[in-house]
């Protein structure tokens, strides 16, 4: 049976109708599709697709239940289909935090989701939760030396290089588990939350683990898809520390410290975030993060430069990888 046919077929049983439209909204970074389904003017819903030999919908069932327990805000799941990997949600509209950047509410905004961090840290630890574990943290840096450096800018490590860059990963592995271990949604930026009947929803949380307390806010204050200005950044990192600190998920860290903590965590999700935009252009033919590449060692950089033991990283990334970088750019 096609995909057409099946999600059809899904839609008819769960709603139990044949009176429906159901148009395309967008793919994200995985490999899900999104349909919304409407039925007249009554109701909306959104349908998700997932390759079943590629994404197992296992964790976001489970997850949604997990985190709405904990007082979190989530879509409703109407129905699901496991075996031809489709699930309908509750339509909560297309308002993301992205969407609201340019209003007169974007600090409130950005505060009330920093309002979430103890929450989500809180929530109780599931089976669902794939381990956050110093392999794991090793992985997604290598992202970054395979698909950016490798296959994307055609480079090759020099011994010396090759010493310096196992030097940084062993590093910042290290400071990721040292830090306390809490719940970190792990992709909680301005794209994956939706403001919807004037409360925020958290969406795209399947991934969620236990890991570094700095993580979330991280994710959320160094968005790769858009940067906050300095006076502000300032100010809202101040208050994720107080939220986190308030709620007694730092145990006796400082906000040097803090900050300390935050800039590295920062510098291993932006080196893994920055190889995944170009693996999906590369493996996935999904061009459209190119543009928020440079921005990302942008984050890289001004992170690295701050600290004596990353002094070798900061001036790779300033004199090889970004000139390299904007040259494949431009020429895109």
């Amino acid at each position: 049976m096609s995909s057409q046919n099946q999600r059809v077929e899904f839609i008819q049983r769960a709603l139990q109708t044949h009176q429906f439209s159901c148009e395309p909204i967008t793919s994200d970074a995985s490999f899900r599709r999104y349909y919304r389904v409407t039925k007249g003017t009554e109701a909306s819903w959104v349908l998700m697709e997932s390759p079943v030999d590629k994404v197992d919908n296992t964790p976001f069932v489970a997850l949604n239940s997990v985190l709405t327990q904990q007082g979190l805000n989530l879509p409703s799941i109407i129905a699901q289909d496991e075996q031809c990997g489709l699930v309908l949600l509750q339509d909560l509209g297309s308002t993301h935090l992205a969407d609201r950047l340019d209003t007169h509410a974007r600090l409130h905004d950005y505060q009330a989701l920093l309002d979430l961090l103890p929450n989500i840290a809180q929530t109780p630890t599931s089976k669902w939760m794939k381990p956050y574990d110093a392999d794991f943290i090793a992985m997604e840096l290598e992202i970054f030396h395979e698909w950016l450096v490798t296959k994307w800018l055609k480079s090759s490590l020099t011994e010396h290089q090759q010493i310096q860059w196992q030097n940084v990963k062993s590093r910042l592995v290290e400071v990721m588990l040292e830090q306390p271990q809490v719940t970190m949604h792990r992709d909680f930026h301005s794209r994956n939350v939706i403001f919807h009947q004037s409360k925020w929803y958290l969406i795209d949380y399947q991934d969620a683990v236990q890991g570094p307390v700095t993580y979330d806010s991280v994710s959320l204050l160094r968005d790769c898809y858009t940067r906050l200005p300095t006076d502000e950044f300032a100010m809202l990192q101040r208050y994720s520390f107080d939220k986190l600190h308030a709620a007694g998920l730092l145990a006796d860290m400082d906000f040097s410290r803090y900050q300390y903590y935050f800039d590295l965590t920062g510098l291993q999700r932006h080196l893994k975030a920055a190889g995944i935009f170009t693996r999906l252009l590369q493996r996935d033919g999904k061009g459209g993060y190119l543009d928020n590449i440079l921005p990302t060692l942008d984050y890289i950089l001004e992170a690295a430069q701050k600290y004596d033991e990353f002094q070798w990283l900061a001036s790779w990334i300033r004199h090889d990888i970004m000139p390299k970088a904007k040259v494949k750019l431009s020429a895109k």
